[in-house]
């Protein structure tokens, strides 16, 4: 069994809070996936979380199918064994029926005799499978695209190993959707069955297929310019272009797989056997010898639709069926009334900050400090630049937010070296909705907040331009605001800004007993703020 179980690091979401399951009968691979939910986490509708379990076994049931799509009998014991695996977890875990939502799609759900499989498991397990239909399926890798990333007019690509389903949204919502028998098992099985190199004509032959079948549906020539992809397949790629530029820790969440790219990657694949593939940094081996059949697909897609790239996510059909169940009856979400063949299309307000706050309920043991940080550094933000001491922008606002939110999040580790841990906890997580360079920058500005010369260093591959001064104005408003809160006791109420000329006035509005530490730490930051804005500081004090 492949996989990993592991239990939470972080105490508030522990054992002692409700999970759920969710079981992935794919055509390829078969998945489970445990998530801890902490309904207490009031900024968040639905609640806080996390994933705290995944099994998973390459069981390959949609392979070698019978003439009529017949589900094989060595692919069924396979089948069968993970499925008895997974059913010891969830007994041992007392993951009920209740709290498990299986479901299966295109291998099973177009088998003849499926219920070979489904009465098994309903009958010996505490597995009560459903199967999903086209549009169904279609929906749940939708909702785990619009609600893992920014994206609201374009398309969602959802590649498994039996289909491929294609969703066009349009101001975040889904309004068209489609699946067709072009997963990587079966790709591969019909075009690219040898054991050798693949051929130009085999190549030729899968890409006349695929365009083919996309004519069936004309609004995908009408996608959009943005394509967001769902599956271990684009993970699998888009892992490839993180191992080429020297960025792994930060997983795949967000990275561009662009069409040339992905065009020189098709050579280099057809130009190995199937059992070398999985020499290419990146490949999983366990998927090595049908990534050529799915490279091809998604490549034919973005030349049809005239896309320039392909964005991964880490969220994949598991999290959809996930939060679908979670949102559905939550207060403050969108959505409510579309969606796909009976699936609510319920999605965040808003993806990143979504993101934030589910990883700051996780890991901040002191919020109203972290809250109280965050506002002092917008108040800083906004006023700063009504003073024309920087321009203001939207995105470093919200990047600045971030950190401010979550720059303690380090003390679930421990005190010591908390801003490194900090840094650590966003980068091993991730934050869906942020680029990958934008994730980096929030990482480094948590990693500075106490000290330090602030740079993207580790990151700088990623790093676009004005990033690394960004992170300077980041880190000084973040450190001006820690300081500024050093007591965690609110004691610096609001600030008041004044510019004249090369001198910036900062003052501080407190409570009855002043605050001389907020003070002496704010005066402190004089160095890195001149650096940021190019101002000399001063700090004074007075009653709110």
């Amino acid at each position: 069994m492949s996989g990993t179980a592991s239990a939470p690091l972080d105490p508030a979401l522990g054992r002692g809070l409700p999970r759920r399951a969710v079981v992935d009968l794919g055509s390829n691979t078969f998945r489970m996936v445990v998530f801890a939910v902490d309904p207490t986490a009031s900024r968040l509708p639905g609640g806080a979380w996390r994933q705290t379990a995944e099994l998973y076994e390459p069981v390959r049931i949609g392979a070698e199918l019978g003439p009529g799509g017949e589900l094989q009998p060595a692919a069924l014991r396979r089948a069968l064994v993970a499925l008895q695996l997974f059913d010891h977890f969830c007994r041992s875990h007392d993951l009920t029926s209740e709290r498990i939502d299986a479901v299966a799609t295109s291998a099973i759900r177009e088998a003849p005799n499926q219920d070979a499989i489904l009465d098994q498991t309903r009958e010996t397990t505490v597995l009560r499978p459903r199967v999903l239909t086209r549009e169904q399926e279609a929906a749940y890798g939708y909702l785990a695209a619009i609600n893992s990333t920014t994206l609201r007019d374009g398309g969602v690509l959802d590649i498994g190993g039996g289909s491929l389903q294609l969703v066009r949204t349009r101001d975040r919502a889904a309004r068209d959707a489609r699946s067709w028998t072009l997963g990587a098992v079966r790709t591969t099985e019909r075009f690219l069955p040898g054991d050798g190199p693949a051929t130009k004509g085999e190549l030729k032959a899968l890409r006349r297929h695929v365009e083919e079948e996309l004519r069936s549906a004309p609004w995908v020539a009408d996608l959009g310019e943005r394509l967001v992809g769902v599956g271990g397949a684009v993970r699998n790629l888009a892992a490839v272009v993180q191992h080429r530029h020297g960025s792994t820790d930060l997983g795949v969440q967000g990275v561009r797989v662009r069409r040339e790219v992905l065009a020189d990657l098709v050579d280099e694949l057809a130009a190995l056997a199937p059992r070398d593939r999985r020499q290419i940094d990146g490949i999983k081996p366990s998927r090595a010898d049908v990534i050529l059949g799915a490279a091809v697909t998604i490549e034919t897609v973005l030349r049809t639709t005239g896309i320039d790239a392909i964005e991964a996510t880490e969220f994949g059909l598991r999290e959809g069926v996930f939060l679908q169940g979670l949102l559905r009856d939550a207060d403050g979400v969108d959505g409510r009334d579309d969606g796909l063949d009976g699936v609510r299309g319920v999605r965040y307000p808003d993806v990143r900050d979504a993101a934030v706050r589910n990883l700051a309920a996780r890991y901040d043991d002191d919020p109203a400090h972290s809250a109280h940080v965050e506002e002092l550094a917008l108040g800083l933000f906004d006023a700063l630049a009504a003073e024309g001491v920087h321009d203001g922008h939207p995105r470093e606002r919200q990047l600045l937010a971030a950190a401010a939110a979550l720059h303690d999040i380090g003390m679930a580790v421990g005190y010591d070296d908390h801003h490194k841990h900090g840094r650590y906890l966003v980068v091993t997580n991730g934050l869906p909705g942020f680029s990958p360079a934008e994730t980096a920058l929030v990482g480094q500005a948590i990693r500075y907040h106490r000290k330090g010369a602030p740079t993207m260093k580790p990151f700088r591959e990623l790093a676009g331009e004005g990033d690394e001064q960004r992170l300077i104005r980041i880190a000084a408003l973040l450190r001006l605001a820690e300081g500024m809160e050093r007591g965690h006791d609110q004691a610096v109420r609001r600030v008041d800004v004044r510019r004249d000329g090369d001198e910036v006035r900062l003052h501080m509005r407190c409570g009855p007993d002043g605050a001389p530490v907020a003070r002496w730490a704010a005066e402190g930051q004089a160095a890195l703020v001149q650096r940021a804005f190019g101002v000399d500081l001063v700090v004074t004090e007075g009653a709110a």
